[in-house]
């Protein structure tokens, strides 16, 4: 019988660039390593509760096979609320793909990380539906609304946690992997997959032309950026230096390092692209190491 090298899996929270984690978890697994217990933030707390339900690979062959205007048809606008979009319709589709089940039941250990609204403070969600954990832990402050969780508002776990080390410390697994999404820009990121466009009705081509509004719209003319950009650029930086001091302050035996400008906030149709880069990387962190 083949031993493996168990693992305690921390997944760091940075938008889209979170797809290198479903890579990261391929390569673990093809290369004998038994991950035991996960902590996510963010996108980090979606891909990680997704692998402990067993159907990884179908979320990954769904996001692969997202298209832009895919994405924009994903989201639901939150006309007058806290946030421009509810963040139902995407959840509803991933219950419809992966299922509904109980943190508690899971095979695999398993902490999604929040923020409470109110009190500023981090909260660790193990329990109760697995889907409203992960909802919270993604909850963008002015892109979802905040979700209320356990009689409290809750908004992305990567405000005040976007490398949550700590929920690992009491496990007796042989590593702590942690993969972090803030890793040191590069000068040759891996290059911008060609938009790809289909038809769609006018209300989601007035959806699609509202979202590109807020985001990114540079040309060489004229060089000013969206609200989102600004808003999220912002969130990012301020990601970036809290993860650099978890990372040196809780020291995980290996750290998994995705470049921060691999890819934008929302750029989730680069799904194939990112996955490749996160098995890449993981193989490269990993490849002094005897299994």
């Amino acid at each position: 019988m083949v031993e493996h090298t168990t693992v305690s899996l921390v997944l760091g929270s940075g938008g889209a660039r979170g797809l290198a984690h479903i890579g990261v978890i391929q390569w673990l697994t093809q290369n004998g390593y038994a991950i035991r217990s996960i902590a996510g933030s963010s996108i980090g707390a979606l891909i990680g509760g997704i692998y402990a339900t067993g159907k990884l690979e179908a979320y990954a062959k769904w996001v692969a096979a997202l298209e832009r205007m895919d994405v924009v048809r994903l989201l639901d606008p939150s006309f007058g609320s806290a946030g421009l979009f509810k963040g139902e319709r995407i959840m509803d589709v991933l219950r419809e793909l992966i299922g509904e089940c109980s943190i508690e039941n899971l095979p695999v250990s398993f902490t999604a990380v929040a923020t409470d609204l109110e009190s500023g403070k981090e909260v660790w969600l193990r329990d109760g539906r697995l889907f409203d954990a992960i909802r919270a832990s993604i909850a963008t402050p002015l892109v979802f609304t905040p979700f209320r969780y356990g009689g409290r508002q809750l908004l992305d776990g990567g405000l005040v946690n976007p490398m949550p080390i700590a929920p690992t410390f009491n496990d007796t697994t042989d590593l702590t992997i942690a993969v972090s999404l803030s890793g040191p820009a590069e000068a040759k990121p891996p290059a911008t997959a060609p938009v790809r466009r289909t038809g769609g009705n006018a209300y989601h081509e007035r959806i699609r032309a509202f979202v590109e509004s807020l985001y990114l719209t540079r040309t060489p003319d004229a060089p000013s950026i969206g609200f989102l950009e600004v808003v999220l650029a912002s969130m990012e930086t301020m990601q970036n230096t809290i993860a650099r001091f978890k990372l040196a302050a809780y020291s995980p035996d290996v750290t998994v390092e995705i470049p921060r400008n691999a890819c934008a906030y929302h750029e989730f149709w680069r799904a194939e692209e990112l996955i490749a880069l996160g098995r890449e990387r993981a193989r490269r962190a990993l490849a002094k190491r005897v299994v």
